[in-house]
C-alpha cells in the first residue's frame, strides 16, 4: 500500500523539493500546506499517513499543530522537519506527539526512509538522540506523573528505553530474547496508550522513573 504524505513548510520552494523527492521513490504526496492553521485543515480532510511538518511557521507553529493533529488523528503519524540538530522546539515537537525529527538538509534516501519508518508505527529518532534530547530540554517534573501498574518487567524495560538503549540492548542487559523484549514494549504501549517508544521516554521521565544524568 503506498504511503500518503501531508506537507507543511512555510517555503513553497522546500515543499516543491520535498514532494518531488519523495514522488520519486513512490510515496503519494496527497496535499501542501504552509502553515499550521492549513495543516490540521488538510490533515483532517486527507487522512494522510504521515505528515512532513516544519516548526517555523506563521499563523500556527508545528509544535501546536502537532499536537492538535495528533489528537484528532491518532494514526496519523508527524515527522518533523528541522534545521537543527537538537534543540527545544524539537522537544516540544516530541512532547506534543512528533514520531521523531529529521533535518531539512538530510539526503533525499534518508528522506524517504524515515517517512517510511514512521509511517509503519515506529519512531524516527535514535535511542541514544531521545537520551540527549531528554537530558537537556525536558524540565525537570515539579510533580512526578502517575504511571499506571505495571510489573517489574514492565518497569525494567520502560527504564532502559528512557536511558537510550535499544531493544537489542535491553534484551542483552535483562537477558532477554529481542523478540521478548518488542513484546514488552508492544505491551507498554499498548498499556500507557502511547504511540511510540520516544513518547514512552518522555513519560518515563515525567513520572521521574528515571533523571537526568541517569544511567
Amino acid at each position: 500500500m503506498t504511503i500518503s504524505v501531508l506537507i507543511v513548510d512555510d517555503q513553497e520552494l522546500l515543499r516543491e523539493g520535498f514532494r518531488l523527492i519523495l514522488e520519486k521513490s513512490g510515496l503519494d504526496v496527497v496535499g501542501e500546506a504552509s502553515d499550521g492553521v492549513e495543516a490540521i485543515e488538510r490533515a483532517r480532510t486527507l487522512s494522510p499517513d504521515v505528515v512532513l511538518m516544519d516548526i517555523r511557521m506563521p499563523r500556527l507553529d508545528g509544535i501546536e499543530a502537532t499536537r492538535r493533529i495528533v489528537a484528532q488523528q491518532p494514526s496519523t503519524r508527524v515527522l518533523v522537519l528541522t534545521t537543527f540538530d537538537l534543540d527545544e522546539y524539537v522537544y516540544d515537537a516530541v512532547r506534543a506527539g512528533a514520531s521523531g525529527f529529521v533535518l531539512k538538509d538530510l539526503r533525499p534516501a534518508d528522506l524517504v526512509r524515515a517517512v517510511e519508518i514512521v509511517s509503519q508505527g515506529e519512531a524516527m529518532l535514535a535511542p541514544q538522540v531521545t537520551r540527549r534530547l531528554l537530558e537537556q530540554f525536558a524540565p525537570v517534573p515539579s510533580r512526578a506523573v502517575a504511571l499506571p501498574a505495571l510489573t517489574e518487567r514492565e518497569t525494567d524495560v520502560l527504564r532502559l528505553i528512557a536511558t537510550g538503549m535499544s531493544n537489542a540492548e535491553i534484551a542483552s542487559h535483562l537477558f532477554l530474547s529481542e523478540a521478548t523484549v518488542k513484546t514488552y514494549v508492544s505491551r507498554l504501549l499498548a498499556k500507557l496508550g502511547l504511540r511510540d517508544r520516544v513518547q514512552l521516554a518522555v513519560l518515563a521521565y515525567e513520572s521521574r522513573l528515571v533523571h537526568p544524568g541517569s544511567g
